[in-house]
C-alpha cells in the first residue's frame, strides 16, 4: 500500500471517526437536556406531593374536629324523628 492510498483510508477512518464523535455530542447534549427536565418535573412532583399530605393533615383534623362535636348517643326519640 503506498502512501496516499494510505492517506486516503486514514482520512475516511477519521471521517468515521468525527462523525461518531459529533453524533455523541448531540446525544450528550439531548440527555442533559432531558435530565434538566426530569429533575425539574421530579422537583414539582415533590411540591405536589407536600402540598397533599398538608391537604390531607388539614381534612384529618377538620374530620376529628367534627367527629368530637358530634353526639355521643343518639337516644330512640331521636332516630324515630
Amino acid at each position: 500500500m503506498d502512501f496516499l492510498t494510505y492517506s486516503w483510508v486514514m482520512e475516511a477512518d477519521l471521517k468515521i471517526l468525527e462523525d461518531k464523535i459529533i453524533k455523541l455530542i448531540a446525544l450528550c447534549a439531548s440527555l442533559r437536556e432531558q435530565n434538566l427536565a426530569l429533575r425539574q418535573d421530579l422537583s414539582q412532583t415533590k411540591q405536589d406531593a407536600n402540598q397533599l399530605k398538608s391537604n390531607m393533615q388539614v381534612a384529618s383534623g377538620r374530620l376529628a374536629l367534627l367527629l368530637n362535636n358530634l353526639p355521643d348517643t343518639v337516644t330512640n326519640q331521636e332516630l324515630d324523628a
